[in-house]
């Protein structure tokens, strides 16, 4: 019988890779500088140099003490600031790091968590140049007008800034009255409307007033009187697009069943409401409901196009502010029959 020929095991063919029964054993990238993947280890499948798990944690911890060490050191540069006063506040007293570092961030976790807002047609805001926004007020409370705000401030592409134009009870009020100021909202006056928009600022006006905030819950989603069209004269005499916009979910906050007429005279307020949870449950009862918000800005009404006169036009100004007011209800109308639920 023959002598059985013996291969070695470390012979040079198997050492080369020459035999493909051998390249198949080793499998795919072995030899090429990848690790070994065992069972149940967690570094299966990374590559040598890759950084694993423990290391991935300890660069995203890095990273996070570093975040954290940024936002310390400008909070710390905004309070010198603040002690210094070296920070620019605007002939209406507005102060814009102020808002943008402090009272955006306050309101922001009841726009994003809480009431959850939706913003659609945000590209109807102009880029630059001014603009007047014209939406609904309803809630009981101006949180719609505070929302709207933070909508337009966290989500145009320009980061633009609204100017609110609010009524003159809350320049009466302490502390609401300064806050207000600095938040960048002026008293509602055509004059200074007219000064701001002049200036390149995006204004909001809601001309329902106190009508639309203090409406009763049976009424909901139905504009009031638009007033005399003070705005569309603003407008016209700035020569800027007037952008209607409609807000879904604010009249739900507080639903108002009633009316204290007698309270709301001795307060010195339009009216006191009386809610399914106000004044029953004190203080409680007024935290507004969790309902889920659509703020969408419509096609912007252009103005330009008319001559200097037109702002004394009552004929052309009842118009315009029909149209600002259709375009706004229809939107409404459209919005609700869209909407799931009050909710969600």
């Amino acid at each position: 019988m023959a002598d059985a020929k013996v291969i070695p095991f470390d012979d040079d063919r198997s050492r080369s890779g020459g035999s493909p029964r051998a390249a198949r054993r080793r499998g795919p990238g072995r030899g090429s500088g990848s690790v070994s993947a065992l069972p149940g280890r967690p570094d299966a499948g990374l590559r040598a140099g890759e950084p694993g798990e423990s290391e991935g944690a300890e660069v995203a911890s890095e990273a996070g003490r570093a975040g954290w060490e940024r936002r310390i050191a400008g909070g710390l540069a905004f309070l010198r600031r603040r002690v210094t006063g070296e920070y620019d506040v605007d002939e209406f007293g507005y102060d814009e790091e102020l808002t943008d570092q402090v009272l955006m961030s306050a309101l922001r976790p009841l726009y994003e968590k809480y009431f959850r807002v939706e913003v659609k047609g945000i590209e109807n805001i102009p880029s630059d140049g001014g603009a007047l926004i014209v939406s609904n007020h309803s809630g009981t409370l101006p949180l719609d007008g505070l929302m709207l705000q933070v909508a337009v401030h966290d989500n145009h592409p320009a980061g633009r800034h609204l100017r609110l134009l609010a009524a003159d009870l809350v320049f009466m009020l302490p502390v609401v009255n300064e806050l207000a100021r600095k938040a960048g909202h002026t008293l509602a006056c055509a004059e200074d409307a007219e000064r701001l928009l002049r200036q390149g600022e995006v204004v909001g006006v809601m001309p329902e007033g106190f009508k639309g905030i203090g409406k009763p819950f049976s009424e909901r989603y139905k504009l009031q009187r638009f007033g005399r069209g003070g705005f569309v004269s603003t407008a016209l005499r700035a020569g800027v697009p007037i952008v209607p916009c409609s807000i879904v979910g604010a009249e739900e906050i507080y639903p108002m069943i009633g009316n204290s007429r007698t309270l709301a005279r001795l307060l010195g307020t339009p009216y006191f409401p009386i809610t399914p949870t106000f004044p029953w449950l004190g203080p409680l009862g007024a935290v507004p409901l969790p309902t889920k918000w659509t703020i969408q800005f419509g096609e912007p009404i252009p103005t330009d196009g008319y001559p200097v006169e037109a702002a004394e036009d009552p004929m052309l100004m009842f118009n315009l502010t029909d149209q600002v007011r259709e375009q706004i209800q229809h939107t409404l109308y459209k919005l609700l029959v869209q909407r799931r639920s009050v909710f969600f």
